[in-house]
């Protein structure tokens, strides 16, 4: 049997965004006949174990269940090490010392895509790389060598998505797994094969799907959802007012939740009954307070 997931980096209080994004998550997930897992993205050191809780105390007041315990990425560190080392002995990895300013600084090829790593480290010598190391004085990053420039992935709400690929990091200078490795390789260990998140991860996504492929995995079933929007357009935040469940109650935020996605039920599990996919908002949802 397949799993859904839903996996809240605890950098701060869940806001109703997040909070919907759950339901979501927990709905395709229910509604196909899949497990449904929690898993705590907390390798970033500005995650907090308290905040951890506090999240996980809100998403089980509002109705979103998940099977067996939530894991935490801090839990299974040898996880990541393996891959990458199997990476290494692939020879698909190369030692990358640019800072975020020095990749934007570089010149680039013609039509290189924006936001595109340039390729500086990539095919170093190994005399140019201990010169790299003596002048930058700080541990590199771990880079994938990869072999396309764009992978495509089917998403259910948005189709055929074609994006961007190039060299991204995979372990970065401190020795922490890198996003996109990380959730490729978590997914993967727990059986995980329907994400859904929000849209803004969309671009993402054809980099961890070429990830899979290449280490023989299946790639899931994406669905990315339309994100929640404060009155001026930007993103949800906590300076937006009462978004948290703290502030708008258990009733409030399903309430909320429900009427933005066109829903007669004041439950998660009511909500099952009227989940249609084909038939979810595809614009963001613009929250106001109150």
């Amino acid at each position: 049997m397949g799993a859904g997931r839903f996996a809240p980096s605890p950098s701060a209080d869940l806001h109703i965004g997040n909070l919907r994004t759950a339901v979501l998550a927990w709905l395709f997930a229910r509604s196909t006949g899949r497990r449904f897992l929690m898993r705590v993205e907390d390798l970033d050191d500005r995650t907090h174990p308290e905040i951890a809780d506090r999240q996980l105390t809100d998403l089980a007041a509002i109705g979103v269940t998940w099977d067996g315990p939530a894991t935490r990425q801090t839990g299974h560190p040898q996880r990541y090490d393996d891959v990458v080392a199997a990476l290494q002995g692939r020879g698909l990895l190369f030692e990358c010392y640019c800072t975020r300013r020095d990749i934007a600084q570089a010149p680039r090829a013609p039509h290189a895509p924006e936001g595109a790593y340039p390729g500086t480290c990539r095919d170093l010598t190994d005399s140019e790389r201990e010169i790299r190391r003596q002048e930058t004085g700080r541990p590199p990053a771990l880079r994938l060598r990869v072999d396309t420039t764009e992978f495509t992935v089917r998403d259910v709400l948005h189709g055929d998505y074609t994006g961007l690929v190039d060299d991204f990091v995979v372990r970065r200078g401190d020795g922490v797994p890198a996003y996109n490795l990380a959730v490729v390789v978590d997914d993967a260990a727990s059986g995980v094969d329907q994400v859904v998140r929000g849209d803004d991860l969309l671009s993402s996504s054809p980099r961890q799907a070429y990830l899979a492929a290449l280490l023989g995995y299946a790639e899931p079933v994406y669905a990315h959802v339309p994100l929640v929007l404060n009155s001026d357009g930007a993103r949800l935040a906590k300076r937006d007012g009462a978004v948290t469940l703290a502030e708008i109650g258990v009733p409030g935020a399903l309430t909320r939740i429900a009427d933005s996605l066109g829903y007669s039920a004041r439950t998660v599990e009511g909500m099952l009954d009227e989940f249609d996919p084909q038939h979810l908002p595809r614009k963001p949802w613009v929250y106001r307070p109150g």
